[in-house]
């Protein structure tokens, strides 16, 4: 597909091959979107904003200036984005943003709020809905308002309930699809 003809991407965009954006998504100036991605309808990517490999974004996101999103990420419907802890309509420059993460293999579910200045780590899981205030650790699976830790997840998202071995500050868990995922105790 490519771009659709209602799309609107500005100059200085970097679109990799067989990514596809869709009905009346809007794609900022400076804004880098890799390989195989798939943006969905009325998705907004504010400036410079950095999107990995292999990413898909459902309809109605909105990604503002200060998140990168990194390789293999699932963002569902309606997801939000906020880039200022202290925001006020009369007063605004670009050192207010603070910096998002999101990294390797994260899913965040539909309508669910980042909050500025964290990063979701690799694998984690977001549950549709959450509002997320803190950084989220590798594998966990959190949810709610505030998102609290409910959980772990295996790369295939499969709930970790089976633990294979505690080593000193670690858990080791099986997974029903045969792998074994080493979590760090907090």
């Amino acid at each position: 597909m490519g771009v659709h003809s209602t799309a609107v991407v500005e100059s200085d965009v970097s679109i990799g091959n067989n990514s596809n954006i869709w009905h009346f998504a809007h794609i900022r100036k400076g804004a880098k979107i890799g390989e195989s991605c798939n943006i969905g309808k009325s998705v907004y990517i504010d400036t410079n904003v950095t999107i990995g490999n292999r990413v898909k974004i459902q309809n109605f996101v909105s990604v503002y200036t200060g998140v990168t999103i990194e390789d293999d990420v699932f963002i569902g419907p309606s997801v939000t984005f906020t880039n200022d802890l202290y925001p006020r309509a009369f007063i605004w420059n670009e050192d207010k943003i603070a910096k998002t993460l999101v990294k390797k293999g994260a899913s965040i579910g539909a309508n669910a709020t980042i909050i500025s200045g964290i990063t979701i780590n690799e694998y984690a899981m977001v549950g549709a809905g959450s509002v997320v205030t803190k950084s989220v650790p590798k594998y966990a699976l959190v949810y709610g308002n505030p998102a609290k830790l409910q959980g772990y997840v295996c790369i295939c998202g499969n709930r970790l309930t089976e633990i294979k071995e505690e080593i000193d500050s670690s858990i080791v868990y099986n997974c029903k699809c045969g792998k074994e995922i080493l979590i760090e105790k907090r």
